[in-house]
């Protein structure tokens, strides 16, 4: 079960990462480490990840979890509003543009 608490462990370790670069506006690493923890679940899905009988690995487990979904939480705090201001420009780029061609076969 040691390898299953290593697994989570290099989870978190990216999930931390992704937060630091969210933090700083990093979107292409934030994009790099977020296809490289999408890899890194696939190969979790793919092994025995059993609940374990050792009551010190499952509360190990629950605790990286728990700052997993924490880092989840805090990289949309700064994703999200990103992502808003990004939909309002690409939305006004398309009316300007559906103006631009409007106006322009009039003329």
């Amino acid at each position: 079960m040691d390898s299953v608490i290593k697994n989570y462990e290099f989870l978190s370790s990216i999930t931390s990462q992704m937060r630091v670069a969210a933090t700083h506006g990093q979107w292409e690493r934030l994009v790099e480490l977020e296809k490289e923890c999408s890899r890194h679940i696939e190969i979790m899905k793919t092994q025995d990840m059993g609940i374990s009988p050792n009551v010190d690995t499952q509360l190990r487990k629950m605790e990286l979890i728990r700052k997993i979904l924490a880092d989840d939480a805090e990289i949309r705090n700064h994703t999200e509003p990103w992502m808003a201001q990004l939909q309002r420009i690409m939305h006004s780029t398309g009316q300007e543009r559906r103006l631009q061609q409007t106006y322009s076969s009039e003329y």
